[in-house]
């Protein structure tokens, strides 16, 4: 009999077990710790996104494996675990960002728009027949234009914002923020703390990066703006590091 209740609060995505917890969010943390590492790290000159992607074949183009989005021309996102769930949560983003310029003619703000995903978020684990999202993001953006203020968050599968100076999501996540701990200064410039998302990426234990699977975005302080890295410049930066998986 004991099992047999086990099983319906295991099945049902909204029914909270004797101990109050939720199982169906739980194991769409699981599947985050399953996929691959994503950082963010904010500095006071902007806020730095890497992502270690994997390809299941040497045939695989790495660049078809998207973690690193613009959400807006200030913000940045970056996913971790299912890479549906993960695309379909930076669509809301994208949708919410393009609703406030059109109705308030003015960029989103960055913690308005986590919440506004992580709000979404939540909902999945009170509907009937709708099961939790399987990813997490980073948000990271400025607000206020050039010279504004960066802001980095993340998302959790339960729909709970949380804010950073630096943090990891994905696979090893526990090593990487322990590394991320010992490491950060609240002073680095935002080419060290790209730095230091890319050796923390290394952190993970899979023996180096490979430059061509690895992905990166910074969002300036400067410019307000998204930028993407180019591929080159991660892998420059990646052999000028020692960080390069073939050494």
């Amino acid at each position: 009999m004991q099992g047999n209740q086990q099983q319906a609060y295991d099945r049902g995505s909204t029914i909270f077990s004797p101990d109050g917890r939720l199982y169906q969010v739980e194991y769409a943390r699981e599947a985050v710790k399953r996929g691959s590492p994503t950082v963010g790290v904010r500095t006071p000159e902007g806020i730095a996104l890497a992502a270690a992607g994997r390809t299941r074949s040497s045939l695989q183009v790495p660049e078809s494996v998207e973690k690193i989005h613009e959400a807006d021309a200030h913000v940045g996102i970056a996913t971790a675990g299912h890479a549906a769930d993960g695309r379909r949560l930076v669509d809301v983003a994208r949708r919410e960002a393009q609703v406030e310029r059109l109705r308030y003619d003015q960029p989103v703000g960055v913690e308005t728009l986590t919440k506004t995903v992580t709000d979404h978020v939540q909902e999945r684990t009170q509907t009937g027949g709708a099961r939790p999202y399987g990813a997490a993001l980073l948000v990271g953006g400025v607000d206020g234009g050039p010279g504004g203020t960066p802001r980095l968050f993340e998302t959790d599968p339960s729909g709970t914002p949380y804010e950073w100076r630096a943090v990891a999501i994905g696979g090893d996540s526990g090593e990487i923020r322990d590394y991320l701990e010992a490491e950060f200064d609240a002073d680095l410039s935002l080419d060290e703390g790209v730095d230091l998302a890319l050796s923390a990426l290394a952190e993970s234990g899979d023996g180096g990066l490979d430059p061509r699977s690895t992905s990166a975005a910074t969002v300036p302080v400067e410019t307000g703006e998204y930028e993407r890295t180019s591929v080159g410049t991660i892998r420059e930066r990646v052999e000028a590091l020692g960080l390069d998986a073939a050494s």
